[in-house]
This record gives structure tokens, C-alpha cells and sequence, in this order.
């Protein structure tokens, strides 16, 4: 018999309801988590029930009549309140950002820390998530893994002030035109020597009305050199031409979803973060990154609906008796449990791998598993806040009450299954990166095709 990771066991955490938790706060055995990881659940479970649980409601409210300044003053507030007892550093990845932050990284710090922190941080909804992940998470980690070369000072203050919940960052890829297919951006810095001048819009952008800081993926390549063209650049609310736009979302409201136009934007070419026309490996190196905090994200989410029916069903009386105790509700809840338990197991597997890889080793082995993995967390989830708000009937149907969770999250899943690269997207990536066609069929168009581009070049130079 091989060797074994010890195994832990630790006390009930959680609210003690059935699966309503990952099994290793119900007291089963783990080879994940040690003591450190206990102590850190803690720490992030105590801050959630504290300063998030009681504000989220009006948090919502606010968000969706478009009171920016509350919802403002709510992010930063949460910002300096978690900065302050040092959770931000933890949203930013591995390793922790020890040079940047005066806290010091809980023991042992790892992938399972951050896996906490993002798990416990979505308890209360996917938009209060990506208010408080979804900008630093993917926004800062560009400036931290490649620097800037020319101005570091710059990078160094941006990292600093983020992680300290002073400034907010946001991360503008995605435009109108170009989703999934990055190498397809049209947001242009042209070259003017010294400085670029930054054209384009970018939509969709998380945090992006409340941000002081952009990291911006623009072409800097001529027409046509697709990812060979894009570089990153780190721009500044106080530079003019800069307009933002807060965007009507079907949900995740707190996070501030933006539309952001660049209007001759000056921007310095010590702005550049890592090289020029390097952008799109920069944008690569963070998706699976960005892909498993969504995972992460969308388990918890499924995991809230199995809480929430479990004790809905067991306080409902429905024909004289406790809703829970109708055999199709059980179905209900077991059927969501299974769900998440499966997913639960996969993302412990995946953080393993991650944590006994280089990022280097991740990204050329983890794409189509985190990939997949991203598809089957947010299909879970959308099973379990369909099923969920069947088991709450009504009740699930209003934003207050008991069944307000239940009905926030069924808002929220499509922000699960498109951003971060759609479901089908994640699919045919995963399906390339695990070589399913081994040896295309020749297309009898293409030869025809190449014959006549070339006719067509002869004529062009005969004119």
C-alpha cells in the first residue's frame, strides 16, 4: 500500500444543516485542509456574517435604483474593513503578496486559503463576490505577475494601495465585439512616441464605475495581427477621456458591471504593464486563475440553495405536515446535494493540482480541467437555483423574505455561465486542449480557396 497524505478532522463548522456545508466542515476526514486552514475559515466566516450578511439586502436594493454613491461608499467601506484584517491579499492568488500588505500569510499559505476565502466571501450572493473579488482578482494580478518595467514605483503604489482597500482596480478586456475571442480587440493605443493614445470601448467590465485604476488590454499591433498585437496598460481615473457607464445586468448588482468608453486617452508608455505586444500571454496566464475563482464562486452558490431549501422545507407546513417531510422535496434537496458534493470533490482535486504545480506546469496542463470544471460548476449551479426556488415556490419569487437568497442567486447564475469564457466556449476549449480530433478531415474547399486568394493576388499586383 502507498503513502498517504495524513488525514485531518476538525470540528462541525457552519450551520449544521445537512450538506448544507463541503464535508469537511461536517466533521469528515480530509488530506486538504490543516489547523491553518481552520483558523482562516474562521476568520473569513466571522467578517461575512459581521459587515456583509447585514448590509447585502440594501446593498442590492441600492445597486439596481443605481444610488451609486451608497454602493460606493458600501465597496469601499468592505474594501478598508477586509484590507484591515488582511483578507485582501488572499483574492490576488499564490503566492501571498508579502512585499505589498504589512500581514503577514497565514501558515502554510496555499491555494485551499484562497479557495476559502473566495468560498466563504460568496455566502452571501454572487454580486457581493464580485464586488469584493471580481475587480482586485483579476485587475491587480497582471500589475503583480509582469510589473511594469519602466515605472515599477507606479506598480508598486497600485499593488500597495489595492491590497490595502484604498484604491479599487478593474480589468478591461471584453468589448462589444470581442468576448471570448480576445485576439479579436479593437481598443487601439496608437504610438506617439512618448505616450499612447488610447481609443475604444470596453463592456462588461466588473467594478469598472468604481474604479480608480484600469488594466486595459488595447492593440498596439497594426490591423489584422490578432494576439500578436495586444499588449496592457495600466491607466488612471484622473487621466481625461475616461467615461463610465453603469450597465442594466440581469444581476450581480453590487459589483458595479460597466461600459467604459476611451476618448483619446494619454496614457504613458511607462504605463505599459510587462512588454509591448506581450498583452495577450499576460491575458492567458490569469484565466485559469479567473476560471477557478468562478468555480469556486458557482459551488457555493449551489451550496447556498441546498442550505436554504433544507431549512425552508423543514420550518413550511404544507397538508398538515413539515414540507420536508414530502417525499418529492427530499428528491429535490438530494438531488442538488449529490450535485455539489461531486463538484466539491472535483475543485479540492483541481486546487491540489494547482498547489503542487507551477503556474507555468498549470497552464499548460489545467486549462481543459478547469475549463470543464467552470462548465459543470455553473451548470450546477443553475440546476440548483431552478430546483431551489421550486422547493421555495412564492416564496423564492420575492427579493425579501425567506426566500431572498434562493432569489438572488437564480439571478445571478448567468453571470456563472457567460463571463470567464461561455460554457461552450470552455467546452471547445477543453476539447482542443485534450486533443479530441487528432487528424482533420481535409476540407476540398480550402483547396480551392488558396488557389483562388492566390489569383487574386496575381490580378492586385498586375493593376
Amino acid at each position: 500500500m502507498g503513502s498517504q497524505a495524513p488525514a485531518g478532522k476538525y470540528e462541525p463548522f457552519g450551520s449544521g444543516v445537512a450538506l448544507g456545508d463541503p464535508s469537511w466542515y461536517q466533521s469528515l476526514n480530509t488530506p486538504y485542509y490543516t489547523p491553518s486552514h481552520v483558523a482562516w475559515r474562521s476568520k473569513v466566516r466571522e467578517f461575512m456574517d459581521k459587515e456583509v450578511q447585514p448590509i447585502i439586502t440594501d446593498w442590492d436594493k441600492q445597486a439596481v435604483q443605481n444610488n451609486h454613491e451608497v454602493c460606493k461608499k458600501y465597496l469601499k467601506d468592505l474594501y478598508r474593513k477586509s484590507a484591515a484584517i488582511g483578507l485582501l491579499p488572499a483574492c490576488v492568488g499564490k503566492p501571498w503578496p508579502g512585499k505589498y500588505t504589512p500581514h503577514q500569510a497565514p501558515e502554510g499559505y496555499d491555494y485551499f486559503h484562497e479557495l476559502i476565502n473566495c468560498d466563504e466571501g460568496t455566502r452571501a450572493g454572487g454580486g457581493m463576490a464580485w464586488a469584493m473579488m471580481g475587480g482586485l482578482g483579476i485587475g491587480l494580478p497582471p500589475v503583480i505577475n509582469f510589473g511594469m518595467p519602466k515605472n515599477q514605483a507606479l506598480a508598486d503604489r497600485c499593488i500597495r494601495e489595492c491590497l490595502a482597500g484604498e484604491k479599487i482596480i478593474c480589468l478591461c478586456i471584453t468589448e462589444p465585439g470581442a468576448g471570448s475571442d480576445v485576439a479579436n480587440i479593437q481598443c487601439t493605443a496608437k504610438d506617439m512616441g512618448d505616450h499612447y493614445i488610447v481609443d475604444g470601448n470596453k463592456k462588461w467590465i466588473t467594478n469598472g464605475i468604481y474604479a480608480d485604476y484600469f488594466t486595459v488590454a488595447v492593440r498596439t499591433g497594426p490591423p489584422g495581427s490578432a494576439h500578436k498585437g495586444i499588449s496592457m496598460l495600466l491607466l488612471e481615473r484622473s487621466m481625461p477621456g475616461i467615461d463610465c457607464k453603469k450597465m442594466e445586468c440581469m444581476g450581480v448588482w453590487p459589483s458595479g458591471t460597466t461600459y467604459i468608453e476611451f476618448d483619446s486617452v494619454k496614457v504613458p508608455k511607462s504605463n505599459l504593464i510587462g512588454w509591448e505586444n506581450q498583452g495577450f500571454k499576460q491575458v492567458m496566464y490569469n484565466f485559469n486563475h479567473e476560471r477557478w475563482m468562478l468555480a469556486v464562486q458557482a459551488a457555493r452558490m449551489a451550496r447556498t440553495c441546498v442550505e436554504e431549501s433544507l431549512s425552508f422545507a423543514r420550518s413550511r407546513r404544507t397538508f398538515g405536515k413539515t414540507l420536508i417531510e414530502h417525499q418529492v422535496i427530499q428528491h429535490k434537496i438530494t438531488d442538488m446535494a449529490r450535485q455539489c458534493e461531486g463538484l466539491w470533490h472535483w475543485l479540492e482535486n483541481i486546487t491540489f493540482q494547482m498547489n503542487t504545480m507551477s503556474r507555468e506546469e498549470q497552464n499548460l496542463k489545467l486549462g481543459g480541467h478547469i475549463a470543464l470544471l467552470k462548465v459543470q460548476s455553473s451548470k450546477t449551479a443553475e440546476f440548483c437555483a431552478t430546483t431551489a426556488l421550486q422547493v421555495f415556490g412564492g416564496a423564492g419569487y420575492t427579493r425579501n423574505g425567506k426566500g431572498e437568497k434562493v432569489e438572488r442567486i437564480y439571478r445571478e447564475v448567468k453571470a456563472f455561465a457567460i463571463p470567464g469564457g461561455s460554457e461552450e466556449i470552455m467546452n471547445n476549449l477543453a476539447c482542443g486542449q485534450f486533443g479530441f480530433v487528432q487528424k482533420p478531415t481535409p476540407d476540398p474547399r480550402d483547396k480551392k480557396i488558396k488557389a483562388l486568394m492566390a489569383e487574386l493576388k496575381q490580378l492586385k499586383a498586375k493593376l
